[in-house]
């Protein structure tokens, strides 16, 4: 029981220290007019009622590293599992939540391309910081 309540809260911590990551780089980009110049009206205010959602669910994604994919290679294992979030945000968010249109091309066109690199973001600090964190001193 003991071994699992570790692995619980290593997924899940990574996965928090993952939706930080994603969260600066989204804000930065958006406040140094990246995401306008390229098109895509993200650009959100860094404020704690905005940040806290996104770091919570990022721990929750974070439960997606107790699958066996791609254990030794984390980069990669990062990326693939990074699929998940970004196929919600893209196909359940956007459209039905947020109202932003399929792939939130209401947002601009490369918005899908936005999504999938802020959620690499996610998943590539997860997984390196569950790697870290995970192993035996």
């Amino acid at each position: 029981m003991k071994k699992l309540a570790k692995k619980l809260t290593n997924v899940f911590s990574s996965g928090c220290l993952g939706g930080l990551v994603n969260s600066v780089l989204v804000w930065l980009l958006g406040r140094a007019d990246i995401t306008a110049e390229l098109g895509v009206k993200i650009a959100p205010h860094f404020t704690a009622r905005w940040l806290y959602p996104r770091v919570v669910w990022g721990g929750i994604w974070g439960v997606l590293f107790l699958l066996p994919f791609f254990r030794r290679n984390p980069v990669l294992q990062g990326l693939f599992l990074s699929l998940g979030p970004s196929i919600v945000q893209l196909f359940v968010v956007f459209p039905q939540k947020a109202h932003k249109g399929m792939l939130g091309l209401d947002l601009g066109m490369l918005t899908p391309l936005f999504v999938l690199f802020f959620n690499a973001a996610w998943g590539v600090t997860a997984a390196l910081w569950l790697r870290y964190v995970s192993r035996e001193a």
